[in-house]
């Protein structure tokens, strides 16, 4: 087990460009791939990096995230591995809530000083990547960085969502600016690969992975002014100290809208997606759950699709989709282009009979349903004959079933959609 590095991972704030999807989770917990949860990612890259003494800091709606992290992560006994999760709290010497992501740091500073650690490697909970950090970490020990920022070679179309930062020939930041307007870009390319020059990809960007030697965080962490990392402590950093660029060219993705989660998910449905939950050596790590295999009765054509355990299907068709645990989809029912979390639990066949008889829906997707350009969050009860169809000539919406963002639909958590509902 790497011993010299600490590993915080922040578990972000109200995740409010992701609702309704974070309207009872934390963004770390949202479902990801039928069967994960987002947490899951930078938790597996600590353990396939052999990190394996992990912080996870929450503050909004915890308590999903609490359980799942809670119900996962158990190392041996007689192992120093643990995966902790710290809550904001209110003390006499903090009586405030989290107000950033430097001070969620700083106030839980006591608890990772309890820990003998040369570098802290601070992530973000909601991101998708596949990353050693042990490479960063020694490339960060080699160049004698005080920081290191892991960076991301960017299109001009994506800089002005990033900071955007410069380097010296040794690979040191020299400047740093947030969230450039495109008038100021041409300033700011910087010197990258080929392959990354043959996409248009000439400025580097900030993923919000870090690492910190330990006493410099502990010096940073003593002025309460300073709230946010990338906001004021990267900048203020610059010119005061080494701060090291570990550029990766990998896949990674910000999950920071409904749209960039929506198209991360269905993504993972290619022959050869960018992100592999195929490769042995990446694995990517979640709830061990006793499942039975997946079902599939009757003629239904299935293509481009990831299926996770436990589901029973009946659908006529099945096309560029990720089907979550647990999932039931009634006979003759076609799901394109859509995300169905699945459900937590399965109805035993006589509350199934009696909710028939008595005309109530039943968990999962009814019978000649026609669900497109949808996600359809947990456990919800949809019945036949429904019709969803997202799509650009939708506008955005919130209503208490389900909310509209950039064309797609989300049916919200647990909700009921009665026989024949129709949208778009």
């Amino acid at each position: 087990m790497n011993k010299s590095a600490l590993a915080i991972i922040l578990g972000g704030g109200q995740g409010s460009r992701l609702a309704p999807l974070t309207e009872s989770r934390s963004k770390p917990a949202v479902p990801i791939a039928g069967k994960y949860r987002l947490v899951d990612i930078p938790i597996s890259n600590c353990i396939n990096s052999d990190i394996k003494r992990m912080f996870v800091l929450t503050q909004f709606n915890s308590a999903s995230l609490n359980q799942h992290i809670k119900n996962t992560y158990h190392f041996s006994h007689f192992s120093t591995a643990f995966v902790d999760i710290l809550a904001a709290e209110q003390t006499p010497d903090n009586p405030t809530w989290f107000q950033g992501t430097a001070d969620a740091v700083r106030q839980c500073m006591q608890h990772f000083m309890n820990h003998e650690f040369d570098y802290a490697l601070i992530l973000s909970g909601d991101q998708l990547y596949q990353m050693n950090f042990n490479e960063m970490i020694t490339a960060h020990e080699k160049s004698g960085a005080a920081i290191s920022i892991a960076t991301l070679p960017v299109s001009s179309k994506e800089a002005p969502e990033f900071g955007i930062l410069k380097t010296n020939d040794e690979s040191f930041i020299t400047s740093f600016i947030e969230k450039p307007k495109a008038a100021l870009l041409p300033e700011w390319t910087s010197e990258v690969s080929d392959e990354m020059k043959s996409e248009g990809r000439h400025y580097l960007a900030s993923m919000g992975i870090y690492i910190f030697n330990r006493d410099l965080l502990v010096e940073l962490m003593s002025n309460p002014d300073t709230k946010d990392f990338g906001k004021e402590i990267i900048p203020q950093a610059i010119g005061k100290h080494k701060v090291l660029s570990y550029q990766y060219e990998g896949y990674w993705t910000d999950i920071g809208n409904i749209d960039s989660f929506f198209e991360a998910n269905l993504e993972l449905t290619e022959d050869i997606p960018k992100f592999n939950l195929f490769d042995n050596s990446k694995r990517i790590y979640t709830r061990a759950r006793t499942l039975p295999p997946t079902k599939i009765s009757g003629k239904t054509t299935i293509e481009k699709t990831i299926m996770a355990e436990g589901c029973i299907i009946n659908a006529a068709q099945i096309n560029h989709s990720v089907i979550g645990i647990r999932s039931r989809i009634g006979t003759n029912s076609v799901i394109t282009n859509s995300y169905l979390m699945g459900n937590d639990f399965y109805q035993n066949l006589e509350e199934i009979s009696t909710n028939q008889s008595q005309h109530i829906i039943n968990i999962g997707i009814g019978e000649r349903c026609q669900i497109n350009n949808t996600i359809v969050d947990k456990n919800c009860r949809i019945g036949n004959d429904v019709k969803l169809n997202g799509g650009k000539h939708l506008e955005d919406v919130n209503t208490k079933w389900y909310t509209v963002r950039d064309g797609i639909i989300v049916v919200k958590k647990g909700v009921v959609l009665p026989d024949g509902f129709s949208v778009g």
